[in-house]
């Protein structure tokens, strides 16, 4: 209803603009007549229009009904018919819609959708570090890294550790948050294992010193420490593994002992203990390998092939073995 008053005041108002200019007056007078009679019927059309338009052709504010105005307003007669004659007929003779084409069906039973092939298999044959230096992909660097869960922490820990160098923000925080959950497990068992310690004497404190040196030897053996932690990690692992000694622990702890004293460069504290960890039981295939390293390391060349050839055949079949055996044999 507005809007048919608002349409009928600016036909009037139109008409009466245009019959302003055979006034008998001056110029100037007809020419504001004009303006002011033709500005009002622009205001009123527009403001009639804008109603009509649906909601999503009013906005945006105030452009919207300023373009209408001003369609109306600078083209005088054809403005104002034009604007009339574009709107109404888009507002009472709608285009028809097509019939639908398409038809909605239920989802069918799996498999409904081809599973994707990769063209080549996540992991070459170069290893998970290959992967992680050269798959252009990130999602298959990731893989990679989950694919680390399986393996052994030695293995899996410089593999971890070169991702913290990847491109890709997803990848160095995955394996930051896999490198500190290893990191945070060891401390919390060596925590636990100091608190024990508070409450048990000399006698029973053995079993706790084996343990602190079984974990404080694993952050220096798995690589998580570095630098002058390395050195710290490693003090606490050989005195607990000595007070271990002290308390009357043996057989592992002999091994453990050794193993600590050759990673700290003490070859004659290595060798003493490797020969007691033979002594107190333990089997050459787990003592031999740990002599055939420290003959390297003293410049002992000559005794490592005789010391492989000891190991037991199925020890020796398996590697790394298998590589060394054929190495020093050559």
């Amino acid at each position: 209803m507005i809007s048919k008053w608002l349409f009928s005041g600016a036909l009037v108002l139109e008409a009466g603009s245009w019959a302003s200019l055979w006034l008998d007056a001056p110029q100037v007078h007809q020419l504001l007549v004009f303006t002011f009679s033709h500005g009002f019927a622009c205001l009123m059309l527009c403001a009639a229009v804008w109603l009509l338009l649906p909601a999503r052709y009013r906005k945006p504010l105030p452009w919207s009904p300023l373009f209408i105005f001003s369609l109306a307003f600078f083209v005088p007669v054809i403005g104002t018919l034009g604007v009339v004659a574009a709107i109404f007929p888009a507002l009472y003779l709608p285009r028809k819609r097509d019939k639908q084409a398409w038809q909605a069906v239920g989802i069918p039973s799996l498999p409904y959708r081809a599973q994707a092939q990769l063209h080549k298999p996540v992991f070459a044959d170069g290893g998970l570090q290959d992967v992680l230096r050269h798959a252009p992909d990130p999602d298959q660097r990731l893989s990679a890294l989950l694919a680390t869960r399986r393996m052994p922490g030695k293995e899996a820990v410089p593999i971890l550790k070169l991702a913290l160098a990847d491109p890709s923000d997803d990848v160095r925080l995955l394996a930051y948050s896999m490198l500190d959950k290893q990191e945070s497990d060891i401390n919390l068992h060596i925590q636990m294992a100091l608190e024990q310690l508070v409450d048990v004497n000399s006698r029973t404190a053995g079993p706790v010193h084996s343990m602190l040196a079984r974990w404080y030897w694993e952050l220096a053996y798995l690589g998580l420490a570095q630098g002058s932690v390395l050195e710290h990690v490693l003090n606490q692992a050989s005195e607990h593994a000595e007070l271990g000694l002290a308390a009357g622990e043996g057989g592992e702890l002999f091994l453990l002992a050794g193993r600590i004293a050759l990673e700290r460069g003490e070859n004659e504290r290595a060798e003493v203990l490797l020969r007691l960890a033979e002594e107190n039981g333990m089997g050459s295939a787990q003592v031999l390998p740990f002599r055939a390293e420290l003959a390297f390391e003293a410049g002992r060349y000559h005794e490592i092939p005789g010391l492989l050839a000891s190991l037991p055949e199925k020890t020796r079949q398996r590697p790394p073995f298998a590589e060394l055996v054929r190495s020093w044999n050559e």
